[in-house]
């Protein structure tokens, strides 16, 4: 098993769930498990409040990236997982990509930036902050200064990402934001692919996409090795690797009390259930 893999576990970045209750998703779909690969920043009081930061920061752009990289910078050099999170990042691209092909690197809001902003500086990259909004902000690579006029024509672009699931993140905002500027996606590296199709929709881009750890089987054997969930919940993993859609669809079937009570609890889970029912997004 990778260092990254146990740090998944140790940092519970990556959450199981119960027998019969499911995690609601931001789109309203359901699945068996959650991924908060951000608590990779060591754990998850310290992930969390990194976020809030990040946050903050959001009500200026133009210094955002710089008071980003200080905090990573200090991470970096002061926690070990999340060092050797970085480290591996840094080995992965160099194997993968030919660095001197890079002309920058870039990051999405916001949690992307736990990570590219400090590979940016082992990499010796300027960096592209992009938000939401596609705005931009670009920086030299130690972020000690914003850089205005760049010339972006015909520059290759490496976007680092935390987590992939299907790319819409990158098709939404990414992408376009990069090609706004006139500059070229070429390559993303994720610390995380969930393997549900984000690596074959960016190729649709021409965007080759590497990742550190694969959501698969493996992943979930090993859980089951090291006692982190129990048989059945490993099958329900299984079927939910093999066809998402259908075994969630099949859980409501045989659970139909489950989106009658979503919709009777907290606002955060009632907004979720109604995004489901309201999209029939199983087709019940």
């Amino acid at each position: 098993m990778s260092d990254i893999t146990s740090y998944l576990f140790e940092t519970n970045a990556i959450r199981f769930c119960e027998e019969n209750k499911p995690f609601w998703y931001t789109s309203g779909k359901i699945g068996p498990y959650f991924i908060n690969t951000h608590f990779l920043f060591g754990n998850e009081k310290e992930a969390t409040d990194f976020l809030s930061y990040v946050n903050d920061c959001l009500n200026d752009k133009n210094t955002l990236p710089q008071k980003v990289f200080a905090k990573v910078l200090n991470q970096y050099k002061t926690n070990n997982i999340y060092k050797t999170v970085i480290d591996s990042i840094k080995k992965h691209i160099e194997e993968n990509i030919d660095i001197s092909e890079i002309d920058f690197i870039s990051g999405g809001e916001r949690r992307d930036w736990f990570f590219s902003n400090i590979i940016t500086y082992l990499l010796n990259k300027p960096h592209i902050s992009i938000f939401k909004d596609l705005s931009v902000i670009v920086n030299n690579p130690d972020f000690s200064r914003n850089l205005e006029n760049v010339d972006f024509s015909n520059k290759k672009v490496l976007h680092i990402a935390d987590l992939i699931t299907i790319a819409s993140s990158y098709i939404r905002a990414w992408i376009p934001a990069i090609q706004n500027l006139g500059a070229d996606m070429c390559w993303s590296c994720s610390v995380v692919d969930r393997m549900q199709g984000g690596k074959e929709n960016l190729k649709e881009k021409n965007v080759l996409s590497f990742s550190l750890v694969n959501v698969d089987l493996e992943l979930f054997d090993k859980a089951l090795e090291l006692n982190i969930i129990n048989q059945k919940q490993l099958n329900l993993l299984k079927d939910f690797f093999a066809n998402p859609d259908t075994a969630m669809r099949n859980f409501l079937i045989n659970h139909p009390e489950f989106v009658k009570n979503s919709l009777n609890a907290d606002e955060k889970t009632k907004k979720r259930a109604q995004l489901l029912v309201d999209g029939n997004l199983y087709n019940l």
